[in-house]
């Protein structure tokens, strides 16, 4: 009877259809292309955040960062963006003023330079805009922005545009940040020595690592890639004696992403170990938050800014469109 029973129970179970797996809780993340690449902090950050959320992270990517806050604002309410990550302190300013996003909770291990007191994003990493040069091909780099603008125009950089990319915005302070009134002089100087204007810091960083310029616009901590995992120090910043514009890097949660538990979630994860030790050696721009290893001491060579520059995100979103409208002008003559 027992053994009769055990097989028409086994052969019922056979008949019936599986039952489909519970769907998981999602949370959808703008942000942009060099974030999630695999050699990026997207794919340790989105496993990461799973194993710890039982949930499933989707990451939706543009060219780069004022891409990003483009797409939000053509998209409106209607975007499907919880998390918008890879804005930058220069765009938070019209990023609030399109009352898309949402204030955030509580969030702790916060240590960016000069403190951090915004309601709306939160940093998630900060670096220093620089020229990055080829050692073997630049025995002299330019020692400031005039030494940039005044040098060998044969000596070519490749840069990015600032109406999609926030390395390229930053140029454009760092150069305004400098010549003030005189600026649209300068970019008139400096345009013969530029190779290309690229829509992302990858396709010009690209094209560089190829040999094509012998400069590009990146960072001060973009030599560490190198040293760390090439193992050569063949490509180095340029230190500035007036300085170097300071970029800090954030996330923020979408009114339609506060309705959506994971956001919070995200955005208090975003600032421990968990995501923060991704971001030295994929990111490769100093960490925002609490980490739980040290720094390879790579980053001890990197250049140290004489001074730091940074407009307020008011003074970027007063002044944003004529300061491009200015360099677009020079530059598409």
């Amino acid at each position: 009877m027992r053994k009769r029973l055990s097989v028409l129970i086994s052969t019922l179970a056979l008949a019936l259809p599986a039952l489909p797996a519970a769907a998981k809780d999602k949370l959808t993340v703008y942000t942009y292309e060099s974030f999630t690449a695999e050699w990026g902090p997207g794919p340790v950050v989105k496993k990461n955040f799973e194993d710890e959320c039982d949930c499933e992270v989707d990451f939706v990517s543009v060219e780069d960062g004022v891409a990003l806050l483009n797409r939000v604002r053509l998209e409106g309410k209607s975007t499907k963006a919880d998390i918008v990550l890879g804005l930058d302190t220069n765009l938070t300013a019209e990023a609030k003023a399109t009352g898309l996003f949402a204030p955030h909770g509580p969030v702790e291990n916060v240590d960016v330079p000069g403190g951090w007191s915004d309601d709306t994003f939160v940093p998630f990493d900060y670096g220093y805009f620089a020229v990055v040069y080829d050692t073997e091909k630049m025995k002299a780099p330019p020692k400031n922005l005039k030494d940039l603008v005044e040098g060998d125009p044969s000596q070519k950089i490749a840069i990015q545009d600032p109406r999609t990319s926030t390395p390229g915005l930053g140029l454009v302070l760092w150069m305004k940040s400098v010549y003030g009134d005189k600026a649209a002089d300068a970019w008139a100087k400096l345009k013969d020595r530029v190779l290309t204007v690229t829509p992302g810091w990858s396709e010009s960083y690209g094209l560089f690592t190829k040999g094509e310029a012998p400069m590009v616009l990146s960072y001060t901590t973009s030599p560490a890639y190198h040293m760390i995992s090439e193992k050569t120090d063949r490509y180095q910043a340029a230190s500035f004696s007036e300085g170097h514009y300071l970029q800090i890097e954030v996330a923020g949660i979408t009114v339609n992403g506060e309705k959506n538990p994971l956001s919070q979630k995200f955005i208090a994860f975003m600032t421990g170990p968990g995501f923060q030790d991704a971001v030295p050696e994929t990111q490769w721009m100093y960490p925002a938050g609490k980490t739980d290893k040290p720094l390879d001491p790579a980053f001890d060579k990197l250049v140290k800014p004489a001074k730091t520059l940074m407009f307020s995100p008011e003074e970027v979103a007063k002044n944003r469109k004529a300061w491009v409208d200015e360099w677009l002008g020079v530059m598409s003559k």
